[in-house]
């Protein structure tokens, strides 16, 4: 343990730290009235610009920047619609109050902007809100503090970090410019560290089971050590925290048709001391993430298996980090904002025509 090491507080530790990388994230599953599925990932990130190492955010002018990712997918259509906002504005009193409070709009080009707030209202509450999120949030578990203490100490790195794994969830979710009624489970990871992250590669996951019980797990590779770190949460709340799980790829390989990156998203874990053997495989296969030169996958799981000696099944999400080449994306998105404009300017002649027609006529 780092000699300045502090305990993890709540609500205190809820909100903003002074760190190199820091984020606030949610992932969860959703049904509508007909019973239609869907699912997302929503995360802020909060970055020290003079320490941390991403090349393409070097050239904004602050110290302090936000940035924001999402996912929305449609499991029955099997479609999924990823957002990457390169810069986030924070308003002036986010992160003022005694409890979570963040305020904050994505830049970007449109016809105006939609105020995002992530707060914490009264204990155990929380909401959600975002372009195409309005949920409302009621934790029925303690915060799963990862490592037993809400702090993770490698040879290479450390973090703060603790989790709601058990988040009911109400609102609404905008699919195809239509806001849809929804319930159902949600998870939050908050954490805090100074370490750049960027080059690392990482296989992470989030697994509810049926059963209540609750598991982040994964593999962590800085290209010299790798590490392995698994938490449980139990129905009654006990906590469990090992190294010993084991992490299969059963080599079911999607790849993407954009970077052609290969991504595993079929795996089996084992937790021998919790009697923990579950399979998970992808609801959804294409949903990568693009955020200038770095690639990532990130998506919703079905899960099956035996916990605790009974057969579960569950929901969970994967994360792939650094599976792929960082500097290839530059081609991409050079392309794309290409035909973003060749779409603008047919936009803009086909309206100019439409108008010289009615002056005419």
């Amino acid at each position: 343990m780092k000699p300045n090491f502090k305990a993890v507080k709540f609500p205190q530790d809820e909100l903003a730290h002074d760190n190199i990388i820091e984020w606030w994230y949610f992932n969860g599953r959703l049904r509508d009235q007909r019973g239609r599925s869907y699912a997302f990932m929503d995360c802020l990130f909060k970055a020290d610009n003079q320490r941390v190492n991403i090349p393409f955010l070097k050239n904004i002018p602050l110290k302090n920047i936000y940035f924001a990712h999402s996912i929305l997918s449609d499991i029955g259509k099997q479609k999924a619609y990823a957002k990457t906002h390169y810069a986030s504005l924070v308003s002036q009193d986010s992160f003022s109050l005694p409890r979570l409070f963040v305020n904050y709009i994505n830049v970007g080009v449109g016809r105006g902007y939609v105020n995002c707030e992530i707060s914490s209202p009264a204990e155990n509450e929380y909401r959600l809100k975002t372009e195409d999120l309005n949920l409302e949030l009621k934790s029925v578990k303690k915060p799963l503090l990862v490592g037993g203490k809400g702090y993770l100490e490698r040879k290479s790195w450390s973090t703060y970090y603790y989790s709601l794994t058990n988040l009911e969830a109400k609102g609404m979710i905008k699919i195809n410019k239509r806001w849809v009624e929804v319930a159902g489970k949600v998870w939050m990871d908050h954490q805090w560290a100074d370490t750049p992250y960027a080059g690392d590669r990482w296989t992470w996951f989030s697994i509810q089971l049926s059963n209540q019980t609750e598991i982040m797990c994964f593999e962590y590779d800085d290209g010299k050590n790798k590490d392995y770190f698994a938490s449980v949460i139990d129905a009654e709340n006990r906590q469990t925290h090992t190294k010993e799980f084991e992490l299969k790829n059963l080599e079911k390989i999607w790849v993407s048709p954009t970077t052609k990156i290969g991504y595993p998203l079929t795996w089996q874990i084992k937790i021998p001391s919790k009697k923990i053997d579950i399979q998970v495989e992808p609801l959804v296969k294409n949903q990568e993430v693009r955020f200038g030169t770095i690639n990532y996958w990130e998506g919703p799981l079905a899960v099956k298996g035996e916990c605790g000696g009974h057969k579960v099944t569950g929901d969970g999400f994967l994360e792939l980090v650094g599976y792929g080449p960082e500097m290839d994306n530059m081609d991409i998105v050079k392309n794309e904002i290409a035909k973003l404009n060749k779409k603008l300017l047919t936009t803009i002649k086909k309206r100019a025509k439409e108008l010289l027609g009615e002056w005419l006529g």
